[in-house]
Formats: structure tokens, C-alpha cells, sequence
């Protein structure tokens, strides 16, 4: 039988009457009364353990810490929290800029944290909002005030500018070196002929055929939209390269290349000129 019970039993026994039976009930009764008083002492002790400690999370923040803290509306364990966050991979992926109530956003712990943070930068970002409204219309009567009705800028005093003259005139002929299996070359060929109008004609020289093969070169012709009439006319000439690249380009040149051929003289063109 366990200690506590038979101090209990035997109390129930002692005969309440007497003198010597009530001193013989209380130093049975001894024991258990002060094993609650030591408990009793135990409970306050712990919860001001428990309070030790969190007044001793806050009092670890600088001054500059508790003011930066309050600055964003956080508690001392939040502000912890994000620092925390700051020191390990969200740190190291997100810019320095990255607001404290983003990062505990990021990482909150469950929606109804998510939710809470996320409210609150919105919150933030609606008063910036009108703080850069405010400070713009602000700006502009200031401006108005100081300048009137007179233009920021007098036009009349800038420097003339000459026209600038097109890549390409309707009396330009280009010269296009290309390949038959290249991609590339099929998507410039592809912006030449639609503007073929604008042009006094287009000459194709294929590179990597056999000289002579007329045969392949006019069925490479028909697949890519080369019409009859456009040969017969001269608006498009189709010729094989024949090393004829490195005649009219010295040095290394990747295809397709572009040259484009005004009176006598010959040019370089991009593709973005087309």
C-alpha cells in the first residue's frame, strides 16, 4: 500500500474525541500537508521560469533592433523570427530589400499566418500608393507655380536632326548568300519576298549545291515560294555561290549573309534592315 494511503487509513481510525487522538491525526496528517506545500511553491516557480525566459527573448533585441521591430509593427519574437529566416537560404536568394513582412510571409507556418501577413503588406503597399499619388500631384502644382504656362522644353532650340535615310529603296537590289538546309536562312528568305514590291529585285546565290544542277535548285526554289514569274522577270535571280561570297566578302562570314547592291556599290545589310 502506497505511503500516502495508509497515512490516510490510519487516520480514519484515531478517534476524533480526544485530545491525544486530534495530536495523533495531525502528525499522521503532517506528511501529505507538506508535500502539498512543496508543490504548492513548485507551480509559481515554473511559470516564472516560463516568464524568465520570454522577457529574456525580448531584452536579447539591440535598440536598433527594437526599433526597427516596431518600425514594422512586429513583436520581438517575430522580428526574431525574421532574422532568423535572413541568416539562412532566404537570405541568400532574396535581394536585401526584401521587406520583414515578406519573408515571414514566405515562410509563414500556416494559412491563418500567410493570410495575416499577406493583409498586412497589402495594407502597406495601398499606403505607399497614395503616399507616391500624393507627393506626384504635389510635384506638378509646385511645377505649375514655378513655370507656368512655359514648356519644359523649347523645341525650337534643339539641334536639327537630319532625316534618316531607309536601309532600303525601291531601287536597291539585295544580295542574299544561303544555304538550302538552314533554318535561319529560310526565315530571312521568307521576310525578303514578302517585301519583293519595295525592291528593284533579290539575288539568291545557294551555297553547297553542285555546280550545273539546275533541277535542284529550281525544286529548293518552288518549295520556298519562289514564283516562275519572279524568275522570268529578273525580279529574283537564282545562282549557285561559286565561291562568289568570298570574292564580294573577304574573311569569314556566317549565312545567310546580305549585301545590298545601290548603283555600283555594295553594303553589308542585317536582317533587322529588312
Amino acid at each position: 500500500m502506497p505511503w500516502r494511503t495508509r497515512i490516510a487509513t490510519k487516520a480514519k481510525v484515531i478517534p476524533m474525541g480526544s485530545s491525544t487522538g486530534s495530536w495523533r491525526l495531525l502528525i499522521a496528517l503532517l506528511p501529505g500537508l507538506l508535500m502539498m506545500q512543496v508543490t504548492a511553491a513548485t507551480v509559481p516557480a515554473t511559470e516564472s521560469s516560463t516568464l524568465s525566459q520570454s522577457e529574456q527573448a525580448t531584452t536579447e533585441l539591440t535598440a536598433l533592433e527594437r526599433a526597427r521591430a516596431e518600425h514594422w509593427a512586429l513583436t520581438p519574437q517575430e522580428w526574431q523570427r525574421y532574422q532568423l529566416l535572413m541568416n539562412g537560404i532566404r537570405g541568400s536568394i532574396s535581394p536585401t530589400t526584401l521587406s520583414p513582412i515578406e519573408a515571414l510571409g514566405i515562410h509563414a507556418r500556416d494559412a491563418s499566418e500567410r493570410r495575416h501577413f499577406a493583409e498586412r503588406w497589402a495594407a502597406l503597399m495601398v499606403e505607399d500608393a497614395e503616399r507616391i499619388l500624393a507627393f506626384q500631384q504635389a510635384y506638378d502644382a509646385a511645377i505649375a507655380r514655378l513655370i507656368g504656362e512655359q514648356p519644359l522644353i523649347d523645341r525650337a532650340r534643339l539641334p536639327a536632326t537630319t532625316p534618316r535615310q531607309a536601309p532600303l529603296a525601291n531601287t536597291d537590289r539585295v544580295l542574299l548568300f544561303l544555304h538550302p538546309e538552314c533554318a535561319a536562312c529560310e526565315a530571312v528568305l521568307e521576310r525578303l519576298l514578302a517585301r519583293l514590291d519595295t525592291l528593284a529585285g533579290v539575288d539568291i546565290y545557294l551555297s553547297g549545291l553542285k555546280e550545273g544542277d539546275e533541277t535542284t535548285i529550281r525544286d529548293w526554289a518552288m518549295a520556298h515560294g519562289v514564283q516562275p514569274d519572279w524568275v522570268r522577270q529578273r525580279k529574283v535571280t537564282l545562282n549557285f555561290e561559286s565561291g562568289a561570297l568570298a570574292r564580294l566578302a573577304p574573311g569569314e562570314v556566317n549565312l545567310p549573309y546580305l549585301l545590298r547592291r545601290r548603283g555600283e556599290r555594295l553594303t553589308p545589310l542585317t536582317g533587322s534592315a529588312l
